[in-house]
């Protein structure tokens, strides 16, 4: 069975830096790179990325 691609944008451990040079990072290993954190994950060691944990959506009022 294939495992689903991470989507880093639904991860509660991503966000964006704003520096032009690193624009993405994550909290939970912390580092910024030029690629979507799951992605260098993935090149690194081979897995997908296991500190993958979908946001809470909070309902605006």
């Amino acid at each position: 069975m294939e495992q689903e691609r991470v989507n880093c944008l639904k991860c509660k451990h991503y966000f964006i830096t704003y520096d032009a040079r690193m624009p993405y990072g994550c909290k939970l290993f912390g580092f910024k790179g030029r690629q979507m954190p799951s992605v260098s994950v993935r090149q690194s060691s081979g897995n997908e990325c296991e500190g993958y944990t979908v946001k809470n959506k909070q309902k605006k009022t």
